[in-house]
């Protein structure tokens, strides 16, 4: 059902979390952030829950296990979204995509919504190094260099959308509209079929 979304956590980040960035607020108050995904969205006035889940090592379909993690909590599997890094081009600028879990992304629609000819799937050490995230934890916010990036469209049909907060097992819900505003994306059908 769109617009769905219970709540799940009062996220207080400074006590859930122990490592972090440090991220100073509105007068002398400063918040321990988990991720620098997460100081953005404290630092972009956003509302925003994490929702932690156990990742389990040697699993490398991030996106799934996300889904299958948060099966049981009213979410729908189109509401929570994927963070892809694509090569622009000839493969020298980098951009990001972001689409629900259970889609494919059209690399040509990609390219098109952010005005170039041609995309590929992006290297994931490259992706690493460009995000300063390890694959299966790249989020659309707070990476090292903020790319060019492109929503799927139907983020928009959702009251609140999931991605990752930056860290494998942390997903962060929010308004789609705030992830558009603080990534600066252009948003476009980027789903193949």
């Amino acid at each position: 059902m769109p617009g769905y979304f219970p709540k799940y956590l009062d996220c207080q980040p400074e006590i859930q979390w122990t490592r972090g960035v440090t991220v100073p607020l509105v007068g002398s108050k400063a918040v321990k952030a988990a991720t620098p995904a997460v100081a953005a969205l404290i630092a972009g006035g956003a509302e925003y829950e994490l929702l932690p889940y156990e990742h389990r090592a040697g699993e490398h379909a991030f996106g799934e296990e996300a889904v299958r993690a948060l099966a049981g909590s009213g979410l729908v599997p189109e509401q929570i979204f994927k963070t892809l890094l694509i090569s622009l081009d000839r493969g020298s600028d980098l951009a990001v995509a972001v689409i629900p879990v259970p889609a494919t992304l059209s690399l040509k629609a990609a390219a098109a919504a952010l005005g170039r000819a041609k995309a590929t799937m992006a290297d994931p050490a490259a992706a690493e190094r460009s995000s300063g995230y390890v694959v299966g934890g790249i989020s659309p916010l707070g990476q090292r260099k903020q790319l060019p990036t492109v929503i799927d469209a139907s983020a928009l049909t959702w009251e609140r959308i999931l991605c990752s907060a930056g860290k494998r097992g942390l997903q962060m819900a929010l308004a789609p509209e705030d992830l558009v505003r603080l990534t600066g994306a252009v948003t476009a059908p980027v789903i193949a079929g």
